[in-house]
């Protein structure tokens, strides 16, 4: 068999070729019953648009650039699967790039993506905002923030209500009896910290607790590690800023001869998929990762079509209760 084209997808499909071109290109709407045979047409035929031709009539590229600060840390890949999965869905291809945590690499990256004319791009900067973004904002690039929001900057975010998950977190504490506290927390500048810090104090002030320590760092287990090997004095529970957080903090804890949760409790935040098998396994706040990637790629498209959105997304959080944390006596 030859090269499939455009017209053999439409002879398969029974539909017209401009038809065809309308569902690949999203340039105008098209029935739903037509577009499903069309798509199906183009799985069955196998067939391969001309991205160059296409994006040279339609200025168009059909990919998306998305930056994380840590590929190392599994919820960020749960982000980008969730939001590639409906990418693809959509007959887009995602590109992603990791800064490292590094200032210059994430400019190098924004500037990478715009050059090779991303239709759009999904953003979880560095703790430090990036000029650079208010640049392509005011360059009408097409750009959506996830677990970020940079105060002054009007752009659409998809984010986990941390306060409310935070709070959420420590009512359960509380009732279990802990009465002193220490918040091990990443970057105090970075939104998810400064929201997980506010919903922790929040949640004190509420029940009166008057002892509780915080201490601020890096999103890293190595931080929670040499933090949690800092404590002068052991509290009932040692709360971290995430899961990665968390493990450092059992790590150092075990290293100093503790037990948990016999001598202190210890929970994370953003239930990682083998939190349940870790040792013991964690008491933590789950973030939906994979609909926070999948929203923010609907958000995007949205914003790629013009159609009608949402500025800001908020997902909710679930408390997850292991065996990392046991009443106090």
């Amino acid at each position: 068999m030859g090269k499939i084209r455009i017209k053999d997808v439409a002879k398969k499909a029974g539909v017209s070729i401009s038809t065809v071109s309308r569902v690949l290109n999203n340039s105008a709407p098209v029935k739903e019953e037509l577009r499903k045979k069309v798509l199906e047409a183009v799985k069955q035929l196998q067939y391969e648009p001309n991205l160059i031709a296409r994006s040279l009539k339609t200025g168009e590229t059909k990919t998306v650039g998305m930056i994380l600060p840590d590929i190392s840390n599994p919820f960020f890949a749960t982000v980008f699967r969730g939001a590639e999965d409906y990418l693809r869905k959509e007959g887009y291809s995602l590109v992603m790039g990791s800064s490292d945590n590094d200032y210059t690499e994430e400019k190098r990256l924004l500037d990478f993506f715009i050059s090779r004319k991303v239709d759009g791009i999904i953003f979880a900067g560095i703790e430090n905002y990036n000029p650079k973004i208010r640049e392509i904002l005011l360059q009408n690039e097409k750009i959506v923030f996830f677990d970020r929001i940079y105060e002054g900057i009007n752009s659409s975010y998809v984010v986990s209500d941390n306060v409310g998950g935070m709070k959420q977190l420590i009512k359960y504490l509380v009732e279990t009896g802990h009465k002193s506290f220490c918040l091990i927390n990443g970057n105090r500048e970075a939104f998810s910290a400064a929201e997980r810090y506010k919903g922790f104090k929040i949640a004190l002030e509420e029940f009166g607790v008057k002892d509780y320590k915080c201490l601020f760092g890096q999103f890293t287990f190595e931080s929670a590690y040499e933090m949690v090997r800092s404590l002068e004095n052991l509290p009932d529970a040692i709360v971290c800023g995430n899961d990665i957080m968390a493990y450092g903090a059992i790590d150092a804890l075990v290293s100093m001869g503790y037990s948990i949760p016999t001598d202190v409790s210890v929970t994370g935040f953003d239930d990682l998929f083998f939190n349940k098998y870790f040792k013991p396994p964690l008491t933590t706040v789950k973030q939906p990762q994979y609909e926070m990637g999948e929203e923010a790629a609907k958000l995007l498209i949205k914003l790629l079509r013009n159609e009608p959105h949402q500025n800001g997304v908020v997902l909710e959080t679930t408390l997850i209760v292991r065996t990392s944390t046991a009443p106090r006596k």
